[in-house]
């Protein structure tokens, strides 16, 4: 059975079709499988799926919103003590229209500064933070979270960004003193590893999630709009993901 045959499997096992009862879909299980799949691996808004499986913006929504949490991955039991566990966090700019929680940021656009803690194995989110102004350090984000809880007693590693918050950061090099070659070994496996959380936020789609159907970050509740599906995230502020409507 290949992967997109489990995926069909899995929907249709956890009730994909629905109870039965209301206006049956314009299209079956798997080619609304497919719209899912279409959306978070590709750059493509709702409004430009619509055409391409003949069917409305609306539609489009709500079959993201059906099939969404159906398709998310459980994540694997974890039987190794935290200590032994190896965490990264990073920030990501989400541009965003809501004033109110964006700022304007080196990005050159209105944006929330998330922060997102990843496995460094499975890849998969573990938390992300409340959403604060995108014109926030990110060791700032970090102190003003509630990640710094959550991750006590876990190894976690970050960027030079977040020097002084007691992460595993990468050795700096002091002025006319060179790094020593294990250092500079150890700062190589550090971006290999860190490098992961970049990779994680490549298919996060953040930009089009934010501005497609009236989804936004929501300074109110906290946390991604629904849009933006990174895996199994939990807030560790308790924030949920909020529908504006759309």
């Amino acid at each position: 059975m290949g992967r997109f045959e489990k995926l069909v499997k899995a929907a249709r096992e956890r009730g994909g079709n629905g109870p039965g009862g209301g206006r049956p879909w314009c299209l079956p299980l798997a080619d609304r499988v497919l719209l899912v799949a279409v959306y978070y691996r590709t750059n493509l808004t709702m409004r430009q799926l619509a055409p391409l499986f003949g069917i409305s913006p609306a539609t489009v929504c709500r079959v993201i919103h059906r099939l969404r949490p159906l398709l998310a991955p459980e994540p694997a039991p974890r039987p190794v003590a935290d200590v032994e566990r190896l965490w990264i966090v990073d920030g990501t700019l989400v541009p965003v229209r809501d004033r109110r929680v964006a700022a304007s940021s080196r990005n050159y656009r209105f944006s929330a500064n998330v922060q997102v803690i990843i496995d460094a194995d499975s890849r998969l989110v573990i938390a992300s933070a409340r959403p604060v102004p995108g014109n926030k350090a990110d060791a700032h984000a970090w102190r003003e979270s509630d990640l710094p809880a959550m991750a006590a007693g876990t190894t976690v590693i970050a960027d030079g960004a977040y020097l002084g918050t007691g992460l595993i950061v990468p050795r700096r090099r002091r002025a006319g003193r060179p790094l020593l070659r294990g250092q500079e070994e150890d700062n190589a496996e550090h971006r290999r590893v860190r490098a992961r959380v970049e990779h994680t936020f490549a298919r996060m789609s953040t930009a089009t999630a934010s501005g497609e159907c009236g989804l936004v970050v929501c300074s109110g509740s906290g946390g991604l709009g629904p849009g933006c599906v990174v895996g199994s995230v939990t807030s560790a502020d308790g924030a949920r993901c909020c529908d504006s409507g759309a």
